[in-house]
């Protein structure tokens, strides 16, 4: 065998280790073959702990998501916790996972880790949405949870999230703890999986924690004194676990049945009728969901994603065509609509009690709306690791009142009783917000039109290019920066200020420093425009995609409009040159 020693060395701990027939075979094929290259590709980068945990393509190899690598996960997280939580052993860890392939699986390799230490484990008995296992955590008062789910990536792909004892995504410097002890601890434990999993110490919380999240998420129903159109709602569970859980979201909100799109109801790892199971990807994910509306007469689609934890919207408009909202759109939407509750629940309680957040990629519009309304109004980095924790602090620190808190990535928490996003209650919360505007003669898109009026056009066009390789990210962005000497015109438009969260740098400040927390792992610039426009370019944390995001803010709409779309084109020309930098477009709507 000629591949170089160390290649051959992981290759030899691989077969070692693994005892998943498959996989095992598919490193052996690759060693008899020779395959350096692809040996070195599967074997040489560990998967890395990124948004709180994994995620990656289910392979043979150290690099992706299979038994072996969720087993090291699970220990080097096992022993973490032990070292970190006070009576970690005894709180015990919540377990769930979703519909995809091997999703299970990898859930009872987790529980039969943490079982082998002497944890009390709560493993689900079947698929449960991502928010159920934050909201488990805090329900059940465990130490951790991890939740085997990729979201909305392809169907090839699997990933492992993990949560606090707090209920919020681990962050740093949990995450880096977590992979020292990952790294120590490569060797699989001797353990009996099916031996464990029989034993005591496991118990299925499924019907408590069904029946407790219901019973406190019903608490944002407002059916008691706000009067609902009787309207049918499509509602579609892309493959994913959302449907069932969903159904009694809406049954706790005493909301009538939606209709569901039937072949999309069911979980289904294999996605067969959408090229992306991910209902941001706008008309083409939702295609079915139109058809089953307008064979309903129906003019509300509600949408999750496979683990359910991000919810999209479309509304058929006065003309008959369809608008699907963005995040933003849904976002403020959502926000106007839990302050306004919050307003008539707590007459006398002053504005600056109340706060929400939003994320740095988000429309600035949350913030506009807060300081004309007096809540205060959080900006975080993206990623709800991020927004849950700042939320358990402010609540913690300051005794404020959290309401609500989005990212544009169709991402929404509404409430405090549980602190990660949610598309299962705010299915059911957007349910009534909108059927509340039906009654009333208007709807979602007459709605936003009044917000706009009344806070000004914030106008967003957010959308990436693919950049499959890492290399050429970094270097897109270092030729923006260009060494600290950043653009000061994009086109004809004037930038007057810059942050970059790589490299710490902030102009708007005397010191330029930044005052979010940077990453020099994560490409994140912005730019502010002397007209009044942001602009936000950023490597995604998840996925191969090399992200944008502008917004142009005024108060006449045809104007922004056409700033707007000028602008967006002036920065992929200017800044992100997709054809000299072979990024790949992504497929039309």
């Amino acid at each position: 065998m000629s591949t170089t020693t160390s290649i051959n060395k992981l290759a030899q701990d691989w077969l070692k280790w693994d005892k998943n027939p498959k996989t095992r075979a598919e490193i052996q094929e690759l060693v008899e073959q020779n395959d350096v290259k692809e040996l070195t590709a599967r074997l040489e980068n560990r998967i890395a702990f990124g948004t709180a945990g994994l995620r990656g393509p289910m392979k043979a190899g150290f690099s992706c998501m299979n038994d072996l690598t969720v087993i090291q996960a699970s220990q080097g997280l096992c022993l973490y916790v032990i070292d970190t939580i006070p009576n970690a052993i005894k709180s015990g860890v919540v377990i769930g996972y979703d519909g995809r392939y091997n999703s299970k699986e990898f859930a009872k390799y987790t529980a039969a880790t943490f079982l082998s230490k002497g944890y009390k484990v709560y493993l689900f008995s079947k698929v449960v949405p991502t928010p159920y296992v934050a909201f488990a955590v805090t329900d059940l008062k465990a130490s951790i949870g991890v939740m085997i789910t990729a979201s909305h990536n392809p169907k090839d792909d699997n990933g492992y999230k993990v949560y606090w004892e707090n209920g919020c995504q681990i962050n740093t410097p949990h995450d880096k703890g977590i992979a020292k002890l990952i790294d120590l601890n490569l060797e699989p434990w001797e353990i009996n999986v099916d031996q464990l999993l029989s034993g005591p110490l496991v118990e299925d919380p499924l019907d408590r924690i069904v029946s407790s999240y219901n019973t406190k998420i019903a608490q944002y129903s407002v059916a008691s004194h706000v009067k609902f159109a009787n309207e049918k709602i499509i509602y579609t569970a892309m493959h994913g676990v959302g449907g069932e859980y969903t159904k009694m979201a809406f049954e706790a909100f005493k909301l009538p049945p939606f209709i569901p799109v039937a072949q999309q109801y069911q979980p289904d790892p294999a996605f067969p009728t959408v090229t992306f199971p991910n209902p941001e990807e706008g008309k083409g994910a939702l295609k079915l969901s139109i058809e089953t509306a307008e064979a309903n007469g129906s003019r509300l689609i509600l949408a999750n994603d496979p683990d359910a934890d991000r919810l999209a919207v479309a509304e058929r408009l006065k003309d008959g065509t369809w608008k699907v909202f963005n995040g933003n759109e849904i976002g403020v939407l959502l926000a106007d609509w839990a302050w306004q509750n919050a307003r008539r629940s707590h007459p006398d309680t002053p504005a600056e009690k109340f706060f929400m957040i939003n994320t740095a990629v988000s429309s600035a519009m949350l913030k506009t709306m807060a300081k004309k309304d007096g809540y205060r109004c959080e900006e975080t980095l993206t990623g709800f690791k991020w927004v849950g924790n700042r939320a358990r602090e402010v609540m913690d620190a300051e005794g404020l009142h959290f309401l609500f808190a989005y990212e544009e990535a169709i991402g929404f928490l509404y409430g405090d009783v549980s602190l990660d996003k949610d598309g299962v209650r705010c299915a059911a919360i957007f349910a009534e917000l909108a059927l509340s505007y039906y009654a009333n003669g208007s709807s979602c898109e007459d709605h936003l039109e009044s917000l706009y009026k009344r806070y000004g056009y914030h106008i967003s066009r957010n959308r990436y290019f693919f950049c499959y390789e890492p290399p050429k990210m970094v270097a897109i962005f270092n030729k923006i920066r260009n060494n600290r000497n950043f653009p000061t015109k994009c086109g004809r438009f004037e930038i007057e200020r810059v942050r970059d969260l790589t490299i710490d740098y902030d102009d708007g400040f005397p010191d330029k420093k930044a005052r979010l927390p940077v990453s020099t792992s994560t490409q994140m610039i912005t730019f502010y425009f002397k007209n009044g426009a942001i602009a936000t370019l950023r490597g995604s944390g998840t996925e191969p995609k090399l992200k944008y995001y502008v917004e142009m803010i005024g108060q006449d709409k045809a104007h922004v409009q056409q700033e707007l779309a000028e602008l967006v084109q002036c920065i992929i020309n200017e800044f992100l040159r997709p054809v000299e930098n072979e990024l790949t477009p992504p497929k039309d709507d």
